[in-house]
């Protein structure tokens, strides 16, 4: 079983920044794939950015490139999504994520099907 926990989440001005936080425990796979996924109220969950845990290989969904960066502590078993320049757009509940089917060298997945195990989510709201 893993446990995700998301943190970081607030409210901020358009242009500003946040940086969000996954923490991961229990029991986890070296091999797998972290995801960050947004969803706003009344949409459907959207794929913002991945990435491997042992290759560090990310993702990003055209939407966030350039603006958004994660990142990965190996030892601490934390993911972390720095965003910058934010837009309203962005206001959205954010969550963790874990992909423990993931095959290193392989394409990661963008589908929410993938992930198995989710954290409770951090909200992030931008205001105009």
């Amino acid at each position: 079983q893993v446990q995700l926990v998301e943190s970081g989440g607030g409210l901020v001005q358009a242009g500003g920044s946040l940086r969000l936080s996954c923490a991961a425990s229990g029991r986890t796979f070296s091999g797998a794939a972290m995801g960050w996924f947004r969803q706003a109220p009344g949409k459907d969950t959207e794929f913002v950015s991945a990435i491997s845990w042992s290759g560090g290989v990310t993702e990003y969904a055209d939407s966030v490139k350039g603006r958004f960066t994660i990142s990965r502590d190996n030892a601490k078993k934390t993911v972390y999504l720095q965003m910058n320049s934010l837009k309203p757009k962005d206001t959205a509940v954010y969550y963790c994520a874990a992909d423990l089917s993931y095959r290193p060298g392989t394409d990661m997945g963008r589908a929410v099907y993938r992930f198995d195990y989710w954290g409770q989510g951090t909200q992030v709201t931008v205001s105009s």
